[in-house]
């Protein structure tokens, strides 16, 4: 190896170990490579300064990522360095003190003189992650401290950080500071919607009693279509309570009690049938009745022809992917595969039924429905990152389709909230979000009075 290579190779090695000891608080070992790396004489605070890893990130946030305090207090003490010093995703030590969870450590930093309203650039900041995490103690300090409680962010206000994580000691605490209940993102997400999207009922019923709106509309469907999907029947009782009216048809022309119906949930549509009123398309208006037709293949032939109309309807949008031809036997295999993850998901057998559905992908991966069905399921698992994939395949699919709208946006929150605290570093999925945000803008951009949602 030639010398000038060899020498790379080892400044980069001790480069490593230098943010490795800020991660693991070995400040004697810092200081002691701090000090090997300055052989240029800048002296050592440029150094300490200068040395960052591929994303930006020096000494400081990986210290206060941790919580080594004593990590931050020599960096700012003694070598003087930015306590705002961002990243490349615009992150401050604070932001990542704050998303861990190290409150003692974000306290510090706060009284050293960080900011706590400066945002990445996602426009997240250190009171968001707070209410992300149920880290109260911190969000209650910094409120005191003048954070604004209902500060923007791509994701939304704090209180639709919360709700969307189902954190209902911090939801009561944001709107006891008067977070706005009914804030909206660009993309018209509420904190209620998140709620719902969550299953959170402890959070929705906080919401309500403080006014929120329980008819919002998102990606063509309002919270009752949403929680109609998903069988949560305490969920629906709740938003029936709160107003939610059970006549709204969603974008495909259904009304809520129809969406459970072709779910399979009967405890649901029970719920709903005294407050709905009949659909003339459905030739008996019972509960059985609503079931039988809306699981029958007439049902299916319903929905399909309410989607290739609208498919079809002249409209400024995305065209649909182009799909594979799929062979009729192996179509047919593709339904029987379905229809054993739609037995499993009514028996609440989600592990069962993703392991059908996938099958039925394999045999026809043209099927948008597949992709949503499954999507559903790894949500009911809380396997959110899986949810948004299967989502973004299903928009990718279908476009137009308003069930691929609202399926994401149920799956987005819960990943966006579980995948960045769980793994701060994963750029892919910081990638994903914002090209979601990025398609819902474009998907809605042409109708400013439909709300619209996290895709």
């Amino acid at each position: 190896m030639a010398p000038d290579a060899s020498h790379a190779l080892a400044v980069r090695e001790r480069v490593q170990q230098f943010l490795n000891a800020a991660c693991t608080g070995n400040l004697d070992l810092l200081k002691k490579i701090a000090k090997q790396l300055d052989d240029q004489g800048k002296g050592l605070s440029k150094t300490v300064a200068d040395i960052k890893d591929a994303n930006k990130r020096g000494a400081l946030h990986f210290a206060a990522r941790e919580g080594k305090t004593d990590v931050c207090k020599y960096l700012l003490e003694e070598l003087k360095l930015d306590v705002d010093t961002q990243d490349e995703d615009g992150e401050t030590p604070l932001l990542h003190a704050a998303r861990q969870g190290h409150t003692e450590t974000a306290k510090y930093l706060f009284e050293h003189g960080a900011n706590p309203a400066i945002p990445s650039n996602l426009g997240a900041t250190a009171l968001h992650h707070s209410a992300g995490i149920g880290n109260i103690e911190l969000l209650t300090y910094l409120l005191s401290k003048g954070a604004e409680v209902d500060s923007e962010s791509d994701a939304g206000t704090p209180l639709i950080w919360a709700a969307g994580h189902g954190q209902q000691e911090v939801v009561k605490v944001l709107l006891e500071h008067h977070a706005n209940p009914n804030a909206e993102t660009e993309d018209n997400i509420t904190p209620l919607l998140s709620a719902v999207a969550a299953g959170s009922l402890t959070c929705l019923d906080l919401l309500i009693q403080a006014g929120a709106n329980a008819n919002i509309v998102a990606g063509g469907a309002t919270p009752l279509h949403i929680a109609a999907d998903i069988g949560s029947t305490e969920i629906i009782k709740c938003l029936l309570k709160a107003g939610a009216d059970s006549n709204v048809t969603d974008e495909d022309g259904q009304k809520p009690i129809q969406v459970a119906a072709a779910r399979g949930n009967r405890e649901a549509v029970e719920i709903l049938f005294p407050l709905t009123s009949e659909d003339p398309s459905i030739p008996k208006w019972t509960v059985d009745g609503i079931l039988e037709y809306m699981q029958s293949e007439s049902g299916k032939q319903l929905e399909e022809t309410r989607n290739l109309k609208e498919n079809n309807a002249p409209k400024d949008k995305a065209p649909m992917k182009e799909l594979p031809e799929v062979r009729p036997e192996i179509k047919k295999k593709a339904a029987e595969a379905k229809a054993r993850g739609d037995e499993a998901f009514k028996q609440k057998d989600y592990l069962m039924a993703v392991d059908a559905y996938t099958q039925a992908i394999d045999f026809d991966p043209s099927d948008a429905t597949l992709l949503s069905n499954r999507s559903l399921c790894w949500i009911r698992l809380g396997q959110a990152e899986h949810a948004l994939a299967d989502a973004k395949a299903c928009r990718a699919l279908r476009p137009d389709w308003p069930k691929a709208c609202y399926r994401e946006g149920a799956a987005l929150p819960n990943a966006f909230y579980e995948g960045v605290t769980l793994d701060p570093e994963n750029k892919e999925l910081v990638f994903a979000f914002r090209e979601a945000v990025e398609a819902g803008r474009k998907f809605h951009g042409t109708d400013k009075k439909r709300l619209r949602r996290y895709s």
